[in-house]
């Protein structure tokens, strides 16, 4: 290469995939999926749960000022936080299960970025017309009115897409219709127009432009999934040893028998991503199925049976390339692996639900002032002094009495109040200060110590709960 010659570019820039419509059982589940994912995440923040005159409303709610989740019956306070890491943890270990049983069946069916896109192509595909007609438009080198126009269209489509997508996703943080009145008003809060207006970029972007980019070169799924897969796992492939020689290909030409493929690139022409699957397992390839539907419809019409392209095994290979059936659809899900993701997945459930069901309503901490550790009084008697929170996780406020236990001469004493009881907000911690006091006897050494448990009693229902501390100072 000559030195005037410029240097060849590492970059090959990204050449627009424009998806042909089809149909078929797997499309169907897409819209349907489609469907429900949106409509639960655009729909969920405006449903309504009574609580109580004193607790949200919204079944739904991320609470963050008062640092509560709420979801229907269920409230998770802060030091409940386990609820959500069991969630989570769930969450993964059934990405794993789908994973190692049908590949990457959450990318092509469930994750968010592939619904997204869906939508924004079904758009497109409404404003600018189906394959062809897009393509012409993307090849037209000059900006007419039309061009201008289908544009514009679509555009302001996807962006109020984008809009009510960020706006769905702040309704989760407080009250919807109040919040939804704040934001046209223009008395929300500047965080909330702009976590809106991220995601209404971010959407736009994503799902109107990058697409298929996001999901070859910004997630790393397709990088661990190998590790969630075995020779079991159902995959979409392609049955070479039953499509080729292609209709066009030079051993055909030569005189060999054609195979099933007619070349017709209609598998290529649906896939969102781009990819020939024809050309084997391929780490764009997101299992969404729709290249099996358009093969199957072209299959149909040429009269040869179904499954040229389909979801298959690599294990099978070998006995369908004999001619044996492959093995039954079950024996490739339910294996070691599959079911061993499954029952850790039930019992993290398990534990969930057990938890969530033996907790109480009432709850408690005690810190004991250690500055100083105790203090004698005037007649003798010793004095330790407790920070008492109690939680009261009712929708009313409750009375709450308090108790010690350990020692038959210790009594206690609520600053504040005569009385052993205090009544607790709904729905709220409360902090007491609380004095137990010995009487005198012997000389207090800071050695000595006693064992000691509070209790504390709501008395509405009967439900008590308590905290082992210890009482310094006793004597000897």
């Amino acid at each position: 290469m000559s030195s005037s010659e410029p240097a060849p570019s590492l970059y090959a820039a990204r050449e627009p995939i424009f998806p042909k419509r089809v149909s078929g059982p797997f499309r169907n589940l897409k819209w349907v999926i489609l469907a429900v994912t949106l409509g639960i995440y655009y729909l969920t923040p405006w449903i309504r749960w009574d609580r109580g005159p004193s607790l949200p409303d919204q079944a739904v709610l991320l609470d963050l000022a008062n640092r509560r989740f709420y979801f229907f019956w269920i409230e998770i306070w802060p030091h409940e936080f386990y609820f959500v890491a069991g969630l989570l943890i769930m969450a993964g270990l059934g990405l794993f299960l789908f994973t190692s049983a049908l590949g990457r069946v959450w990318c092509g069916y469930a994750c968010p970025q592939t619904v997204w896109t869906d939508l924004f192509i079904l758009v497109e595909r409404w404003v600018e017309g189906d394959r062809n007609a897009r393509l012409r438009l993307h090849r037209q080198k000059k900006m007419d009115f039309r061009k201008a126009r289908l544009r514009v269209t679509k555009w302001v489509i996807w962006l109020l897409i984008g809009l009510a997508t960020g706006g769905a996703w702040v309704f989760y943080f407080a009250d919807a219709p109040t919040l939804a009145v704040d934001l046209v008003t223009g008395n929300a809060h500047p965080i909330a127009y702009t976590t809106m207006g991220v995601l209404t970029l971010t959407t736009f972007f994503f799902g109107g432009f990058a697409r298929e980019q996001i999901c070859i070169y910004a997630c790393p799924w397709p990088r661990i999934q190998a590790a969630m897969m075995d020779e079991d796992t159902l995959v979409v492939g392609y049955r070479e040893w039953r499509g080729e020689p292609r209709k066009h290909s030079e051993d055909v030409k030569a005189g060999a028998p054609q195979g099933d493929c007619i070349d017709c690139m209609a598998c290529v022409n649906v896939c969102p991503v781009g990819i020939d699957i024809r050309d084997g397992q391929q780490l764009e390839c997101i299992t969404c199925a729709l290249c099996i539907d358009a093969c199957d419809d072209i299959m149909a019409k040429t009269g040869k049976p179904r499954g040229l392209i389909d979801y298959m095994a690599l294990s099978d290979e070998g006995s369908e390339r004999s001619g044996l059936p492959p093995k039954n659809i079950w024996k490739h899900i339910l294996r070691p692996r599959t079911i061993m993701y499954t029952v850790l997945w039930s019992l993290v459930g398990f534990g969930l639900v057990f938890a969530l069901f033996m907790r109480q309503d009432i709850e408690m901490t005690v810190a004991p002032i250690r500055n100083p550790t105790f203090v004698t009084m005037s007649d003798g008697s010793i004095r330790n002094t407790y920070d008492v929170r109690m939680l009261n996780k009712n929708g009313d406020p409750r009375q709450f009495r308090l108790s010690v236990r350990g020692d038959p001469t210790l009594r206690i004493q609520l600053e504040g109040t005569p009385y052993d009881s205090i009544q607790v907000p709904a729905d709220t911690g409360f902090l007491q200060r609380v004095y137990v006091v010995s009487p005198g006897g012997s000389v207090p050494s800071t050695s000595d110590r006693t064992d000691i448990r509070f209790w504390v009693e709501d008395l509405t229902n009967g439900d008590r709960a308590y905290r082992d501390t210890t009482f310094n100072g006793t004597g000897g």
